[in-house]
């Protein structure tokens, strides 16, 4: 049978190494550890870990934090070759957190060719987004003006109607999708 075991003579043989440990101090010298610095590859898989990330996007990011243009595109590739890095996945996950976010295909589809995708990529992220039924944008558009307006006052309010079809313009729906929506919400 063993004996119990007394949190007080835990706490006393740990007190002087966990001192130590909690700061920073190494060996009694009275100097910090010193971080490692970080590679390129290191610094590319940091960002890819929080978010998706394209590859001029990343590029950029690395560049920026001083990473040499040679090592960054080198760190890009081997984080593609390892499957961190993928533009199509990228342009599915920006998609559908737009399309989520109350914004509409023109808007999605200019902001994913703002980070230099290929029309096949983004054609790719409108599909996903069709696959999964995310892409009904008429009740979509629908959705946003319940959620925005007192659709009630349609009926009555030209000058209400015509701010809701320009704020779903700004949101990047397309015109006819824009009236079509403000015509059902003032007919229903």
């Amino acid at each position: 049978m063993t004996e119990p075991h007394d949190p007080a003579d835990a706490v006393g043989a740990c007190s002087e190494s966990c001192d130590a440990d909690a700061s920073g101090l190494t060996g009694g010298t009275g100097k910090r550890r010193k971080r490692r610095e970080m590679t390129p590859a290191m610094r590319a898989l940091s960002l890819l870990v929080r978010r998706e990330h394209s590859r001029p996007e990343l590029l950029r990011k690395l560049e920026a934090r001083g990473v040499d243009s040679e090592e960054a595109v080198a760190a890009v590739e081997q984080m593609q070759a390892a499957g961190w890095q993928d533009d199509a996945r990228f342009a599915a996950s920006l998609a559908r957190s737009r399309a989520t976010g109350g914004y509409g295909p023109l808007r999605i589809e200019a902001e994913l060719g703002s980070h230099r995708l290929t029309h096949s990529q983004i054609a790719a992220a409108f599909e996903s987004l069709a696959a999964d039924g995310e892409a009904d944008w008429p009740q979509r558009a629908r959705d946003l003006l319940e959620r925005r307006y007192d659709v009630g006052a349609f009926a009555a309010d030209p000058a209400l109607r015509r701010k809701a079809v320009e704020f779903l313009l700004r949101r990047g729906f397309d015109g006819d999708t824009a009236y079509g929506a403000v015509r059902a919400l003032q007919a229903g």
